[in-house]
């Protein structure tokens, strides 16, 4: 058949822009260039089938790498964020062209209104912030993460082959990375001292990598019990899944990972015995009480470490050792931003100084005995903990949303797993939890919910849990319904 003139037309200017692309990447060696004719077939894609095209972004997430320009003075990571960008765009076009789009069981969810309240107040400690081009730059990110990843998901999931499609898709780019990185690793004796170099381009560093792990490790759980009866290999086949993704967090040599898996278990039985109402206000007042202990006459300056004896071990079981020791280098590094973070907040207890604010401001408000070999921070990290990153730079309001936010997570996913009767959404329903809670330890120990990868589940647990409690009280009143 004899193709139309468009269409031949279509093909030519295809073509032609691919041989231009790939000239210009001969010519400069920047591989943008290459990615111009891939990203205007995905446009095209999002015109004609959003859905497919939000798959697609779902499948790029975990292997999306960071890149960077005009001399390491800014940075996106490729494909995923440029993805993030155009959903970002499609949803304020959706809403415009219609302001109901949005159902109202969405917006009456807690989770919702606390996200949304976080939203408007992180905008407020924005306009007020100390470094509005930085603050501005977080403002974004949100954006595009909210728009791609808690909006555009209630759209999605409607049905029970979506839940399988969206592990799926996760699972397959997530595994072959953790393969690569194992090789290299492996060609590097799997060295305590050299996981950072089998990382490299792949993940920021290796716990960025272990938290992606724990995070994932949950839903291979819920597969594999799912998959009771569902033939013998496939059972094997997940089984050696759960056992490889143990080993590589291991193999990854970090601690909060390691805390983040058990933690996620502990959910699920409080979930289970319906306790889960209770750890968070234990937790929360647990932590209240060392605060207060280490503020009291300020009892923390007993806790400095010996400069001479804190500093990097050269294998896992010497850093174990040393943490309980308190003669760890990055746990006495944490505690140091951690102090830092407490005397700043008492400056801006309100607003905070700004979102991307903290690495400009805290090292003043620090306490030089507890200074350590890498206390000069030449890569510009935070605080090493959310709640403090939220009250240094978003004030007190931003910590305890954040707070609410997880209690009232892990309540949410209690009512809506046992008001379930579908075995399938009940299973879903604990993953979800046991993802967030492993993104909750990780989270205490480091803020990665701003990093691709880690933020894009993050967001995804909270919409997915959303949409299954508007289809537990769907399925509770059909029950109702039945019956009468």
């Amino acid at each position: 058949m004899q193709a139309l003139p468009q269409e031949r037309n279509i093909h030519i200017a295809g073509i032609s822009l691919l041989i231009v692309c790939a000239a210009l990447f001969s010519g400069f060696g920047n591989p943008i260039f290459l990615a111009v004719p891939f990203g205007l077939l995905f446009i095209a894609l999002l015109f004609f089938n959003w859905k497919t095209a939000f798959w697609m972004m779902l499948f790029f997430i975990p292997c999306s790498i960071q890149v960077w320009f005009l001399g390491d003075s800014l940075s996106t990571s490729l494909p995923d964020e440029p993805m993030m960008w155009l959903f970002l765009l499609m949803t304020i076009a959706l809403i415009a062209s219609k302001p109901t789009l949005i159902p109202q069981w969405f917006w009456r969810n807690p989770l919702t209104l606390i996200v949304t309240a976080q939203y408007l107040w992180l905008i407020v400690t924005v306009i007020y912030s100390h470094e509005p081009f930085f603050s501005v730059k977080f403002l974004a990110a949100k954006t595009w993460f909210l728009a791609s990843f808690f909006i555009i998901p209630i759209f999605i999931f409607k049905e029970k082959k979506d839940w399988r499609k969206a592990f799926i898709l996760i699972l397959i780019p997530t595994t072959i990375l953790m393969l690569v990185v194992f090789y290299k690793h492996w060609k590097l004796g799997f060295s305590f001292e050299k996981i950072q170099v089998a990382l490299r381009y792949l993940f920021y560093n290796h716990v960025d990598y272990s938290t992606f792990l724990s995070m994932t490790l949950p839903m291979l759980f819920v597969a594999f019990y799912l998959c009771r009866g569902k033939g013998l290999f496939l059972r094997m086949f997940l089984g050696g899944l759960i056992i490889f993704y143990l080993v590589a967090v291991n193999l990854a040599y970090a601690r909060a990972a390691v805390l983040a898996i058990v933690f996620s278990f502990t959910i699920l039985v409080a979930i289970r015995w319906k306790l889960v109402n209770y750890i968070m206000p234990i937790f929360y007042a647990f932590i209240l009480f060392i605060v207060a202990y280490a503020a009291n006459k300020n009892t923390f300056i007993d806790y400095r470490p010996d400069y001479t004896r804190t500093y990097m071990r050269k294998n896992f079981k010497d850093h174990i050792i040393a943490t309980f020791k308190g003669q760890d280098l990055s746990s006495m590094e944490r505690v140091y931003r951690w102090i830092g973070a407490i005397r700043m907040s008492t400056d801006e207890p309100l607003l905070g100084y700004g979102p991307n604010s903290f690495y400009y401001y805290y090292k003043p408000y620090t306490v030089t005995s507890f200074v350590t070999y890498v206390s000069r921070n030449p890569e510009k990290s935070t605080t090493h903990n959310y709640f403090l990153l939220m009250l240094v730079e978003q004030g007190i309001p931003a910590m305890i949303l954040y707070g609410l936010l997880v209690f009232a997570f892990f309540a949410q996913a209690q009512k809506v797993y046992h008001r379930f009767k579908d075995k399938f959404y009940r299973s879903c329903t604990m993953a979800l939890a046991m993802v967030f809670a492993a993104s909750f330890v990780n989270n205490f120990f480091s803020e990665l919910i701003e990093t691709h990868k880690i933020g894009a589940i993050f967001y995804l647990t909270i919409s997915l849990l959303i949409v299954l409690d508007y289809k537990s009280r769907q399925e509770q009143g059909e029950s109702k319904i039945s019956i009468n």
